[in-house]
């Protein structure tokens, strides 16, 4: 029997319990689609209480409106993700067929990002389980590809119409990776470009400190072209893009080691100047600990005192949690067997994910930042996924390929069940209780 762990956060974690089963219920009457109320919606003049879920947005399938064929599903070699969505919410007119089949030989469906029915389904399910909202992946390099850009412009729009609808918060999250540092005034300009276009007035566009918030993700890791001296004068570039739009309070994505310029970090003491220049730091710790001792030991080691370190700095602290990984898909179609290691860090029905909003929240964090959303490519999708093993595809696809699915560690759950994690932890930070290591819900019986 699980220890459900029930402390001075009770209320919170009852309500989310009550809210899953008002879920399934308003479901079952067909009430999905309904718009939030005012008292619904999501306070957007703060991130501080707030779990934001990093939302990529990147899904292609061929003849949606993208026009790139697939994206992020699959190339010539076979599929790219290791987790497949459960789209029992999502109109059959708006999925993609493939050639993969299950056992039963039912025909596996998928989706575009690029369809506004789709995103407006994630948004409506973070309403549903009382998530705040998402940070827009906003990938730099493709800034650079006009016909790219086009699509991804079509997502932010329809992020920034399905947030305002269901109530929930957004930003734009740069991410520079492979931009080399000669094309960082592109990125500048385009902030520019959406300030004049209004989407900075959106009320449903997050604020912070103040000002609309701008993450930049992609700072200060070792092995990558972008230096301090550079960086330096792109944050000076975005201060003068939104002077005449009332300014940004910058977040920045930076490497789980960006204290002690170790490891995952440039040893550039440079970077120290850049640190001060940001509001929030939001280290990426996705796959730097794989259980329980070792997310403990990453907190003493790493979250404990980065928290005093930013609070020294004026630096907001917001750690990133996320519920396991996996990738050995994405990795044999870019011909790296090697590193084709199947549920390389299992969730444990949730166990792992819980642990590390425990360590987060009850070492002092009053953020958190979710990886990811809809990131099944290497496996930390939050959203519904593929819950059981036999609904795999066996047939359509290349030798050797393999999926993880929600019973992957030997607990039967249903494909929210992460959706009711996250809930559970947004409800911990609103609340302001502590939180205690167990699973804050029952796990489902068998």
């Amino acid at each position: 029997m699980e220890n459900t762990g029930f402390s001075s956060g009770n209320a919170a974690r009852l309500r989310i319990w009550h809210h899953g089963a008002a879920v399934c219920l308003a479901g079952m009457l067909g009430l999905g689609s309904w718009s939030a109320s005012a008292a619904d919606r999501v306070d957007s003049s703060t991130l501080t209480g707030k779990l934001i879920m990093g939302y990529q947005g990147w899904f292609a399938c061929p003849g949606d409106a993208a026009g790139l064929g697939w994206g992020h599903w699959m190339n010539a070699a076979g599929p790219t993700v290791d987790m497949l969505p459960d789209l029992t919410d999502v109109a059959e007119a708006d999925r993609c067929p493939t050639p993969m089949k299950s056992a039963d030989g039912h025909a596996v469906e998928l989706f575009s990002s690029f369809n506004p029915a789709v995103v407006e389904q994630h948004f409506v399910w973070m309403r549903q389980y009382g998530l705040d909202g998402v940070a827009l992946q906003r990938f730099a390099t493709a800034l650079l590809n006009p016909a790219v850009l086009k699509a991804r412009d079509r997502v932010l729009e329809d992020v920034r119409r399905a947030a305002e609808e269901q109530g929930r918060v957004f930003f734009v999250m740069y991410d520079l990776s492979g931009l080399a540092p000669t094309d960082l005034p592109v990125v500048a300009h385009d902030w520019e470009r959406l300030q004049r276009e209004g989407l900075t007035h959106s009320p449903a566009y997050l604020r912070h400190r103040g000002h609309p918030l701008l993450g930049i993700w992609g700072l200060g890791f070792a092995g990558r072209p972008l230096t301090p001296r550079d960086v330096e004068g792109f944050v000076d570039a975005l201060t003068q893009a939104s002077t005449p739009y009332g300014g940004t309070t910058l977040l920045g994505g930076v490497p789980s080691y960006w204290r002690t310029r170790e490891r995952d970090a440039s040893p550039d003491p440079g970077w120290d100047r850049v640190w001060r220049r940001l509001s929030v730091i939001s280290p990426w710790s996705v796959g730097r600990f794989s259980d329980d001792d070792t997310a403990d030991a990453y907190r003493g080691a790493v979250l404990e005192p980065d928290q005093k370190a930013a609070r020294a700095l004026g630096v907001d602290y917001m750690p990133v949690i996320f519920p396991g990984f996996s990738w050995a898909n994405l990795m044999r179609a870019r011909q790296q067997p090697d590193k084709a290691l199947f549920n390389q860090i299992p969730r444990r029905c949730g166990r792992f994910y819980w642990r590390q909003v425990y360590n987060a929240l009850t070492a002092g964090a009053s953020m958190l930042y979710g990886a990811m959303f809809d990131e099944v490519d290497e496996s930390t999708a939050m959203f519904k996924v593929q819950p059981n093993a036999e609904q795999s595809p066996v047939r359509g696809i290349s030798s050797g390929t393999s999926f993880v699915a929600l019973d992957a560690d030997g607990c039967r759950l249903p494909s929210d069940w992460y959706l009711r994690l996250a809930g559970a932890a947004t409800a911990t930070l609103h609340d302001g209780t502590r939180p205690l290591p167990n699973l804050p819900l029952p796990l489902p019986s068998h």
